[in-house]
Formats: structure tokens, sequence, C-alpha cells
């Protein structure tokens, strides 16, 4: 396989990566944290998708759903650290939500630092086949307050939700 190859099915001619499903048809709505957690706890079949990097998960946190007898999924969206699109995202997620017997009308929740990553993830599932996505508004980081520091004004961290050191 050469490198043109590869460039030539990740990425379409203006330069945007199609696994984005940018004005995808599927619709993939906006959730807050606190109603995550709700359809979270609330159903058996839900799941929360975390697609950051794994340098995000060591260093930052991941979600921590051992209250509610779950464990988030973590499957990077993005590679670290030079950011490029896994073009096998799909079938990768895919593979662990098979494993653990997920529905394709179970609810999923995509999560990532502050919740662009995870809406381009949540259509491309979407596109998949699976016809509950929700993005996770805010992220696990939220947005940047006046000092430019994430993890103060909202997100699910900020929140109060529960969460462990990677």
């Amino acid at each position: 396989m050469t490198l043109h190859f590869f460039f030539e099915v990740a990425w379409d001619r203006q330069g945007k990566c199609p696994l984005s499903n940018q004005g995808s048809d599927r619709a993939v709505d906006q959730v807050d944290v606190a109603t995550a957690w709700e359809g979270l706890t609330l159903s058996s079949g839900s799941q929360l998708i975390d697609v950051r990097t794994r340098a995000e998960w060591t260093y930052v946190g991941i979600p921590d759903l051992g209250p509610i007898g779950k464990r988030a999924v973590l499957v990077e969206w993005q590679t670290f650290p030079d950011q490029t699109v896994d073009a096998r995202f799909v079938e990768r997620l895919a593979g662990e939500l098979k494993a653990l017997g997920v529905q394709l009308d179970d609810d999923l929740y995509f999560i990532c630092r502050s919740g662009s990553r995870s809406l381009a993830a949540a259509r491309a599932m979407a596109e998949a086949g699976y016809q509950s996505c929700h993005n996770v508004a805010g992220g696990f980081e939220g947005p940047l307050d006046d000092l430019r520091h994430r993890g103060t004004l909202g997100g699910w961290k900020a929140t109060g939700l529960p969460w462990l050191q990677g």
C-alpha cells in the first residue's frame, strides 16, 4: 500500500476527512453532561465513548462510571501526537461495542475534551448504523475560562461527575 493510496482513502479532494461526516444526514443531538449521566444511569445498554487521546486519558483523567456499574469505552478518534484521524475508528469502536453486547439502537454518548472531536466521531457511528448517538456538549474539560484554563466552567469534571486520574 502506498502513501498516496492511504492519503486518498483518508481524505477527500477538499482536504476534509470523510470520517467526520460534516453535513451528515444522520442526526446527532447535543446533550449536556447531566443529561448524559442520567441516560447512562437509567439505560443498561447505554455507553459512554471517550474519543480523546491516550495522553489525555493518562494525564487529564477519564470519566468514572464505576458508581453505575459501567466503564467508559476508550477509543481514540485521532492519534497522538500527530492528531491523524484513525481511518479504522468505526471498525475499532464497533468491535468494542459488539463485545459489550451493545445494540444498534442503544444510546451512545460521545465525549472528548470540549465536544468537537466527539461530534465527528458520533456522526461517523451514526453513518455506520448506530441509531442513537449523542454528543456530550462541553466534553470532559469544558470551555476555556477567562484565564484560558479548562475544567472550571463546564464539562464532566467541573460539573462534579465522577472521574479518575489515568
